[in-house]
C-alpha cells in the first residue's frame, strides 16, 4: 500500500473541501496524492478484465488556467507529496486513458433524486461499475471537510467485508485511529467466517464488535460515531450489499454524512494485508 491515491480535481468551493480530505487522507495514511486535472469532461480506465469509461459534469472544467495554483495553495495547509496526473493514451481526441496503479480513487458524493446519480458529479451507475472493477478501494468523503479519528467496519460476512476489515487493521496500525466493528447477525456464524476467512482467534478476540438487531440497518445508523472513517465491502452477500448499493442508499447518504471507504471484490492485493 506504497501506490498513491488518485484525486480528480474540481476547480470549485466543493472541490476545495474533497481535496482537503484527500490530502487528510494521504497524510494520516502517508501515501502520495497522485491529481488528475481534467482537460475533457470523459476519461478512461483500462483494468485488466474491463474498461470504465468516467462522465464528468462541466463543474470539472472550471476555470482550468487557475487550478494548479489552487492546488499548491489547498495542499501547503497539509504538505503531502503530490504530482499531476497525465493520461497514458487517448483512446479518441477528446477520451483520455488514465493510468491505474493506485491505491485508493477519490469519488465524491453528491445527493440527488436519483439513487444512482453520486459520485463524480452526475456519474450515474458508473461509480458502481468502477468499486466493481478497480483494483484499489473508493474512497467517498464527506461533502465538506471533515477529519476522521476512527475506523468503523459494517461487517456482513462477504470476503469484500473482510476485505475491508484487514484493510480498517492496516490503517489503524499506521494512523493508530481506534477501530470499531459493527454487524447484524449472530455471533458464533460470524466469527466462524472470519476464521474461514483467514483472521486468527486472537484477532477476532481482540475486536471492539458491536452487534445490532435485526430489522432496518438504516435505524442502526447513529450508533457510528460520527468522526469514523466507515469502511464497507461491496458486492457481495449479506450486510453491506443490501445497504450501500440497495434500496436505502440515499437513506445511508442522507442518515450517515461521514467519510467511506468501499473495497470492491477486485481489490485481491488487500489479502496480503495482515
Amino acid at each position: 500500500m506504497t501506490m498513491p491515491l488518485l484525486h480528480i480535481f474540481r476547480n470549485t468551493p466543493f472541490g476545495r473541501e474533497t481535496l482537503l480530505q484527500s490530502a487528510y487522507f494521504c497524510r494520516r495514511m502517508q501515501l502520495p496524492l497522485s491529481i488528475y486535472i481534467p482537460e475533457f469532461k470523459n476519461f478512461l480506465f483500462y483494468f485488466d478484465q474491463d474498461i470504465v469509461q468516467i462522465d464528468l459534469d462541466e463543474s470539472y472544467l472550471t476555470d482550468p488556467d487557475s487550478a494548479e495554483d489552487h492546488i499548491r495553495e489547498i495542499l501547503a495547509l497539509h504538505q503531502v507529496k503530490h504530482s499531476l496526473v497525465q493520461p497514458t493514451g487517448m483512446t479518441a481526441s477528446t477520451l483520455p486513458d488514465l493510468p491505474t496503479s493506485f491505491s485508493f480513487m477519490t469519488c465524491p458524493r453528491s445527493m440527488s433524486d436519483h439513487v444512482r446519480k453520486i459520485s463524480l458529479g452526475m456519474i450515474g451507475p458508473k461509480v458502481r461499475h468502477i468499486v466493481k472493477t478497480a483494483n484499489f478501494p473508493i474512497y467517498l468523503p464527506a461533502p465538506v471537510f471533515k477529519p476522521w479519528t476512527r475506523l468503523a467496519v459494517l461487517y456482513g460476512g462477504s470476503d469484500s467485508a473482510a476485505g475491508a476489515l484487514r484493510l480498517a487493521l492496516e490503517i489503524n496500525r499506521l494512523s493508530n485511529a481506534p477501530l470499531q466493528v459493527f454487524s447484524q447477525g449472530d455471533r458464533g456464524d460470524l466469527e466462524s467466517q472470519l476464521s474461514a476467512q483467514g483472521f486468527s482467534e486472537e484477532q477476532i478476540e481482540s475486536f471492539d464488535w458491536q452487534f445490532w438487531v435485526e430489522g432496518d440497518i438504516t435505524h442502526q445508523l447513529y450508533n457510528i460515531p460520527h468522526d469514523s472513517l466507515v469502511m464497507l465491502g461491496a458486492y457481495g452477500k449479506g450486510l453491506i450489499r443490501d445497504t450501500l448499493f440497495g434500496s436505502t442508499m440515499e437513506k445511508i447518504q442522507s442518515e450517515l454524512p461521514n467519510n467511506m471507504l468501499v473495497v470492491g471484490p477486485k481489490c485481491k492485493w488487500i489479502k496480503s494485508v495482515k
